[in-house]
């Protein structure tokens, strides 16, 4: 993995981080002017349980994106881009440190009694960007600790269920006349389930943070529940359909949140020198992608836009994570440190091409969730092929609270019926120790080929290749091959 000296360090040539331009002699100050004048802005926006299928540029006919379908339109949009793990918290110190939760320490969520936080041996993306020159924010959900070690400049207030709200109060922090580039970390709540039941909505569905009054700047778009597009691994229940149009009309809220963040950069004159990175933090909160290692739970949008994409609009079939996005950001800014190791690497060198080799294994580490549900599984995927381990598949697999109470888990299991998608129950809730799927073949992954003798060499070559990652990546549950 290439390693490039931090660009402020080389511009100072040994001066001090931090000693600013009027004591420096003048022509390192002019250098350090050029190039921070050179170097791209950078938003990363991060949404809350959102699903690779529910916007229009991945080919979701319903939803209204057009916003982020715009951005798509003008950059890359990736379809084989994936969460290390399908939960807020963990996920989010992947995002920001580039190391797998399992070494960074987040092993599951942060706030109240879960109380899970990371080493402070990490260097996270905003301290090293800060270190190198940018000006750091962010604004909405944070979600991980220490402060110290993700610690930002400048924190914004704003409510993260409105991000045209949120982009509106990122409005003066755009326009600042700055010689130096920013990194704004831009989170919404939305779509995470949330605000209580809809009471007065057929079946009862989880609001996710829409409200009857709506949300100042927003113009709600509400969906129809018989038109909305139900995912092959979702009951198409009724109670279901609700639920997805609840969901459906958040996602339109990032949107025009997302819409509104672009306008303020076109007025400051800034959008021609702003690289724009989209994803979601995991799956859809619904039982089968969230908290799971199933495709829907870790497979996620990415987009990414920058003012010099020459082949606008394509898609791009590298297989990255969010392990990848430290790196890729710190790459984009000239500011990736020699002295230091990400478990990821930069894919900025992809932007540009449809077809990718060299990009063809992604993998997944899980531990925990909620502080009561430690379930932990590794996960190598290949193009084709995909090994999740369960390492605590005596257990029943737990569930999250909130996706526990949802009306669709709830009306699969008292309507009597075996099925869940095109999984059944039974599978979903008791899992065996290795789980092998063709996904060519088997999309929806619910044939498993672990036991089937046709396939014990490739299961004994991806047990193969996960412990390997689990070695590289020092992760302490490689004892588990041993000791269980």
């Amino acid at each position: 993995m290439t390693r490039h000296l931090l660009t402020r360090r080389n511009l100072l040539k040994g001066c001090t981080v931090g000693t600013t331009a009027a004591l420096m002699p003048s022509v390192f100050a002019d250098r350090l002017a050029a190039s921070e004048k050179n170097r791209p802005n950078i938003i990363l926006i991060v949404a809350d349980d959102h699903g690779r299928g529910d916007l229009g540029c991945y080919g979701n006919p319903v939803i209204k994106t057009p916003n982020i379908d715009k951005l798509a339109a003008e950059g890359v949009r990736f379809t084989n881009a994936f969460c290390t793990t399908a939960s807020c918290s963990a996920s989010r110190s992947v995002i920001l440190s580039g190391l797998y939760n399992h070494y960074n320490g987040q092993y599951g969520h942060q706030h109240d009694y879960h109380h899970f936080v990371s080493f402070d041996r990490v260097r996270s993306l905003p301290v090293l960007l800060s270190q190198s020159g940018y000006r750091t924010v962010r604004i909405g959900k944070y979600h991980v600790a220490p402060d110290e070690v993700y610690k930002f400049d400048t924190v914004l207030q704003g409510n993260d269920r409105n991000a045209v709200q949120m982009a509106n109060n990122c409005a003066k922090f755009i326009a600042a006349e700055e010689s130096r580039p920013f990194f704004l970390y831009f989170c919404t709540s939305d779509p995470h389930r949330g605000g209580g039941k809809a009471a007065d909505v057929p079946h009862q569905p989880d609001r996710f943070g829409n409200r009857d009054q709506g949300h100042p700047g927003v113009t709600e778009v509400r969906y129809d529940p018989k038109e909305v597009v139900v995912p092959d691994f979702l009951p198409d229940s009724p109670q279901c359909r609700a639920e997805l149009a609840q969901y459906c009309q958040a996602v339109s809220r990032i949107d025009q949140g997302i819409g509104r963040l672009v306008e303020h950069l076109k007025k400051a004159g800034k959008y021609d020198n702003t690289v724009i990175i989209y994803i979601s933090d995991n799956g859809i909160a619904f039982p089968g992608a969230k908290t799971t290692a199933y495709e829907p739970g870790l497979n996620l949008p990415c987009i990414v836009r920058t003012p010099w994409q020459q082949n606008k609009g394509i898609a791009c079939d590298a297989l990255v994570n969010w392990a990848d996005l430290a790196p890729t950001i710190l790459d984009l800014a000239g500011a990736m440190p020699s002295d230091y190791e990400f478990h990821g690497r930069s894919f900025k060198s992809v932007f540009d091409r449809e077809h990718v080799e060299g990009w063809d294994t992604a993998y997944a580490s899980h531990t925990f969730h909620e502080i009561t549900m430690y379930y932990p599984m590794r996960v190598v995927r290949e193009r084709r092929f995909k090994l999740i381990w369960n390492i605590a598949h005596g257990l029943e697999y737990p569930f999250a609270s909130d996706l526990w109470e949802s009306a669709t888990w709830q009306a699969a299991i008292k309507g009597g019926g075996k099925l869940y998608g095109k999984r059944t129950v039974d599978a979903y809730l008791h899992r065996p120790r290795f789980e092998l799927y063709d996904l060519q073949n088997d999309p929806c992954e619910v044939k498993n080929l672990a036991d089937d003798p046709r396939y014990k060499t490739k299961l004994e070559e991806m047990k193969a290749e996960l412990k390997a990652f689990q070695k590289r990546t020092k992760d302490p549950w490689i004892l588990k091959w041993d000791y269980e």
